[in-house]
């Protein structure tokens, strides 16, 4: 297999520094250089860029990176073995990659930053994937601090994020991308490009956020949205109960149907609600 730089190849990297995959950090190692290139490539132009990769492991996808000219990278790394060996790309690009050891979920972004915007172009541990996209959907102010998302998922969770009103995988993640990013699934990952191998096929999305999404507070629409998709099945008149406001009058005043499902309603709809809920709170 090609290399894209002089480095020694990754299964090499991974026997050195004894990096198996833990399950615990939900870790799946790519080791196809040529397949972390054409990840790296849809996020480009990368020329002068800077990049904060999550989960870097043993650093595969930093390297190509670095490669298609990304001025800075910032990778965060919260197993401490793959440090030394992201140590080793350090010294080949110097100056331009910044190894973080932490945890990407408690990681300041913005302050790292200084002000200057970022891609984010990461195969994200399985078991935080979800949760980081949340967090960057929903960060404030709004453009936020990154220009651009690339990012892999399960195949299941790149459906949901890039799903339309109506369809079956349309839920809250899809609401939630929907209102602030353009989406869309790049291409599939094979389970054999990994080690170990997952069971299920992954998927490279890509985000880019809107730079006037429609006014709304996010904490609020992830309220709304989380009671009606909640119970999925049930009309809003009783799935929004849980709100405890008069379920009546928000969906009167939002232009929604009482017995309209929660997969019936666009995105539109659910920042209506979200935007009328704080005034019926305060009558409760």
């Amino acid at each position: 297999m090609p290399q894209i730089d002089d480095l020694p190849p990754l299964r090499d990297v991974i026997r050195r520094h004894s990096l198996s995959a833990k399950k615990s950090l939900g870790q799946n190692f790519l080791l196809d250089l040529n397949l972390t290139a054409r990840i790296a490539r849809v996020a480009e132009p990368l020329y002068g860029s800077t990049v904060v990769e999550v989960g870097a492991g043993p650093g595969g996808l930093t390297r190509a990176l670095l490669t298609l000219g990304a001025k800075r990278v910032i990778a965060i790394e919260r197993d401490e073995r793959a440090i030394a060996a992201l140590g080793e790309i350090a010294v080949r690009y110097p100056g331009r990659l910044e190894i973080v050891s932490g945890d990407a979920l408690r990681f300041d972004y913005a302050a790292q930053l200084g002000g200057a915007r970022a891609k984010v172009v990461a195969n994200l541990p399985y078991n935080i994937a979800t949760a980081l996209l949340i967090d960057w959907l929903t960060a404030e102010p709004w453009p936020p601090w990154y220009d651009m998302l690339v990012l892999m998922f399960q195949r299941e969770v790149a459906e949901r994020i890039v799903a339309k009103v109506g369809e079956k995988a349309y839920g809250r993640l899809a609401v939630l991308a929907g209102w602030r990013c353009d989406g869309k699934i790049m291409f599939d990952v094979a389970p054999s490009a990994f080690v170990p191998q997952p069971l299920v096929t992954s998927s490279i999305v890509r985000l880019v956020p809107r730079l006037t999404p429609l006014p709304c507070d996010p904490k609020t629409l992830q309220r709304v949205t989380e009671a009606a998709f909640g119970q999925r099945r049930k009309m809003l008149r009783q799935s929004l109960k849980s709100l405890g406001v008069d379920v009546g009058g928000l969906l009167a005043a939002a232009g929604i149907e009482p017995t309209a499902r929660a997969e019936e309603i666009a995105v539109e709809g659910f920042v209506k609600l979200a935007n009328v809920l704080p005034g019926l709170t305060k009558q409760a």
